[in-house]
């Protein structure tokens, strides 16, 4: 499973750096491909000149190399690497770690790294058991870091104790498991794909709200984040839609896969929808478009004169219901109502007016529904008028369980 696998290997300064030559030469016995960065530390318990031997490429120590006429390039060596394994890992380089202090080559790499990082420590026992370096462990595993667990035996300061580096064989048997475990992952999410009834749609998804301008500075909007929109986008791309999300202003990291077109106004968004509507399979209205937008839009910053300010409002274009008017048999369509008093009333209302196949309602007298909120709780009404009601979570499992109603659909 290592075989042809680039792999950088940071060694720290601890007794246990020894082992690193051994490590080196079972990887590449492994078929991968080796490069050392050690710190400064490491070089007085073992030379670069022997991981540069056994690893059979240039062993990496500072910035700026011997001969003052270049520089070690740590943005290129961390985006070279399909790995970055640490061991031994020092007390020292854990807090390090944890805290983000960049003050060496190896921590520059790790920070730029945007590879798997796994860690093997190494250090006494006391070291080891103290609170500061298990409260660094944890952090560490939050940041998505893997450590490499200390055996228990015979140690430099000649106690007997955990804290021991993991014995080479051990690492590498260690990583070979991992990439074994995401290859297997990573099947069985292609399987799960193709197994869904989803994989292969064509699905238009809109999120976030529209903001209506009322001069060049000002505009008219609402409180959606549009996070519960690009839950579901997210969640379809999963699952091997084909997903185009059009989204209105929002800072919600998106994931980097899934199409998307950025509006701002009701007028943008429904131009971008009215493009995909006779090729879509399944259209899902999660936006929180806005239902009137000033009749004239100032071309100068309005200035405050008067006491008052009155504005004139048109309606907006209603997207879903325009989408209703044309949609084929074979095409669904989700609606969302967020509503405030006769909640289901309203939202068995929108199914028939604008010709949905399912409704999701979520209303603001909800604890923790509605806008901005991490979390929501909805009451799914489909086109049978079976009602589902669910209880409050956070807006990914949220999307699953639409989809999930979706899927009975089809």
């Amino acid at each position: 499973m290592l075989k042809d696998k680039k792999i950088l290997l940071g060694v720290c300064g601890s007794i246990a750096a020894y082992k690193a030559a051994f490590l080196v030469r079972l990887l590449v016995k492994e078929g991968a491909h080796v490069k050392v960065i050690m710190t400064g530390a490491a070089t007085e318990f073992i030379t670069p000149l022997t991981m540069a031997t056994l690893s059979k490429n240039e062993c990496h120590t500072d910035y700026i190399n011997a001969t003052k006429t270049d520089w070690n390039n740590h943005v290129a060596l961390a985006l070279w690497a399909d790995m970055l394994l640490i061991a031994p890992a020092s007390a020292n380089t854990l807090s390090k770690i944890a805290n983000g202090n960049c003050d060496n080559l190896l921590m520059a790499v790790y920070l730029s790294a945007r590879c798997p990082v796994f860690i093997a420590p190494a250090m006494d026992e006391d070291m080891w058991k103290h609170a500061s370096t298990k409260n660094n462990l944890q952090k560490i595993k939050t940041f998505g870091n893997t450590i490499i667990s200390v055996n228990d035996g015979e140690l430099a300061s000649g106690l007997i104790g955990e804290g021991r580096l993991a014995e080479p064989h051990e690492i590498v048997d260690f990583l070979q498991q991992q990439y074994k475990q995401n290859s297997a992952n990573a099947a069985l999410k292609i399987k799960n794909k193709v197994a869904s009834k989803l994989f292969g749609k064509k699905i238009l998804v809109t999120a976030g709200p529209t903001y209506e301008p009322l001069d060049p500075v000002r505009f008219i909007g609402n409180h959606s984040s549009g996070k519960m929109g690009i839950a579901l986008a997210e969640s379809l791309h999963q699952q091997g839609a084909i997903v185009h999300l059009v989204l209105g202003p929002s800072t919600v990291a998106i994931h980097q896969d899934i199409k998307v077109t950025r509006v701002f106004s009701a007028d943008e968004m429904y131009a971008v929808c009215k493009k995909d509507f006779s090729s879509i399979d399944i259209a899902i209205f999660a936006a929180a478009v806005a239902d009137y937008t000033p009749k004239q839009v100032a071309k100068q910053k309005i200035k405050k004169n008067d006491a008052e300010f009155s504005i004139t409002l048109k309606k907006n274009v209603d997207i879903a219901y325009e989408f209703g008017k044309v949609k084929k048999s074979k095409q669904l369509a989700v609606g969302f109502a967020l509503e405030t008093n006769n909640e289901l009333a309203h939202a068995k209302g929108k199914l028939l007016k604008k010709n949905f196949d399912m409704v999701v309602l979520n209303s603001l007298n909800d604890k923790g529904a509605g806008f901005k909120h991490a979390t929501n709780k909805i009451t799914i009404v489909n086109r049978n008028n079976k009602l589902t009601k669910f209880e409050l979570k956070n807006k990914e499992a949220v999307a699953v369980d639409i989809i999930q109603e979706l899927e009975k659909l089809l």
